[in-house]
């Protein structure tokens, strides 16, 4: 019997040598900064990598909830949270920039009727 991942090309397998332990931090406002720690297969750290910090938050738009989240370059909780205004700043800078670009490609696509393209005309 052939499993999903199998069938479709996709790689379940489980890196062993790249586990990480998450703790997740909060203010219950707006920041969300998950403290990733390395381990290893038996659960104790792996105090030959180094820890990652990635900042999470949402806003709001008129179609729901927007996740935004970007890795934090600091080594300790403390430059972790100093970080976050300014690299979730970037990020919704970053995702405004892509929203703004994939808005003006799908206004440059030109439609003509009538063409074989699965009913809806030519994209050019």
């Amino acid at each position: 019997m052939s499993s999903f991942g199998q069938q479709n090309g996709i790689d379940f397998s489980v890196d062993t040598n790249n586990l990480y332990r998450e703790e997740g931090i909060t203010d219950l406002k707006v920041a969300s900064i998950r403290h990733l720690i390395p381990i290893k297969l038996d659960g104790s750290d792996d105090k030959t990598r180094e820890a990652v910090f990635v900042g999470h938050t949402q806003l709001m738009s008129p179609s729901g909830p927007v996740p935004i989240q970007c890795a934090l370059e600091s080594k300790d909780l403390a430059g972790a949270v100093a970080e976050f205004p300014d690299a979730m700043n970037k990020a919704v800078e970053q995702l405004i920039e892509e929203a703004r670009k994939h808005h003006q490609e799908q206004e440059s696509r030109i439609v003509v009727p009538g063409r074989d393209t699965g009913g809806s005309g030519i994209i050019m």
